[in-house]
């Protein structure tokens, strides 16, 4: 994993509130597991639709960042859009994975997916795009070690 991966996992502390864990697969491709559990309740038979929505975003995040972090980039934000097919229920463990699709000068685009773990049934898909920029032009990680 590269270094500004690592330092990312380690400042993500959104990520550790809601129990969002990773692995990435390759630069471009990575996985996030998050057991649906209280916090994400919307009612007592439903996730959130924010709480699915910020593993989305992490997904396509993720995706893009382990890729532009081999050239020493970060990434941010510009879109992204969200279909859910089925809902969230309480005790599910999601199973996210999210794949860089383009890359461009600036722009990386990515998309992905979110199933339940026990059933394998496809909950929700995702695509993104995200700017890339110089870590250096922030700072980032300059007084935390990996």
């Amino acid at each position: 994993m590269h270094d500004l991966l690592k330092i990312y996992n380690k400042v993500n502390a959104f990520g550790r509130f809601m129990g969002m864990e990773l692995e990435v697969i390759q630069p471009g491709e990575v996985q996030y597991t998050m057991p649906v559990a209280d916090l994400h309740l919307s009612n007592p038979l439903a996730a959130h639709g924010g709480a699915v929505s910020a593993l989305m975003d992490g997904i396509l995040g993720v995706s893009a960042l382990s890729l532009s972090a081999e050239s020493g980039r970060l990434v941010s934000t510009v879109e992204f859009k969200i279909n859910y097919f089925r809902p969230v229920k309480p005790g599910m463990v999601l199973v996210g994975r999210g794949k860089v699709d383009f890359e461009g000068k600036r722009l990386i685009s990515a998309s992905g997916t979110i199933h339940d773990k026990e059933s394998g049934v496809l909950l929700c898909t995702g695509s993104g795009t995200f700017n890339q920029y110089p870590a250096d032009r922030i700072g980032f990680g300059e007084h935390i070690t990996p």
